[in-house]
């Protein structure tokens, strides 16, 4: 079980479960929980799509550090946070305030099955490059997978997994 009330952060790439693990992991650990996007969206009356689409990432990024910033100061709080979150360094030391980091993976050909197979994807993530699709996933995954490695205080590897066995998984190293 936690020993500090402070949140625990679930980081990795979208498609790679944070939100259903979110949602689990705090059941089992009677924490709140919340969704950075959801926040973001929420706070701004409109959708992520709608943002990049009207203001830019810049804009949106901005907004995500500050909900980021906000969050971070919860206790007992599980914060499944955007999988572009952890690009900002004032993000990162954010963060460094959780009890645990924790970097859901997958591989690029299950992040895009599962993309794929979310019928939220469209209207609600933004291509973040020209091409989008497997290419996006493989380009963004060659430079965030450091970062996440970096600020990760646990690496959870996704793949085969149910949802529960990954909380097993987190919650057995608390």
């Amino acid at each position: 079980m936690p020993n500090s009330p402070s949140p625990i952060a679930l980081i990795g790439y979208r498609g790679t479960g944070k939100t259903t693990v979110a949602k689990l992991l705090a059941e089992q650990l009677d924490y709140n929980w919340i969704d950075t996007d959801d926040e973001i969206e929420q706070r701004n009356g409109k959708s992520i799509a709608a943002i990049f689409e009207e203001s830019g990432e810049q804009v949106f990024r901005d907004l995500e550090a500050e909900v980021v910033a906000d969050l971070c100061q919860r206790e007992q709080t599980i914060l499944a946070l955007g999988g572009g979150a952890v690009l900002r360094e004032a993000n990162q030391k954010c963060l460094a305030q959780c009890q645990q980091i924790v970097w859901l993976r997958a591989s690029a050909n299950t992040i895009a099955q599962r993309l794929s197979s979310d019928p939220m994807t469209a209207s609600r993530r933004p291509n973040l490059t020209n091409r989008g699709g497997l290419h996006e996933i493989e380009q963004l995954l060659a430079t965030r997978e450091p970062i996440y490695r970096a600020c990760a205080t646990l690496e959870v590897d996704t793949e085969g997994k149910d949802p529960a066995e990954i909380v097993d998984e987190i919650v057995g190293s608390l």
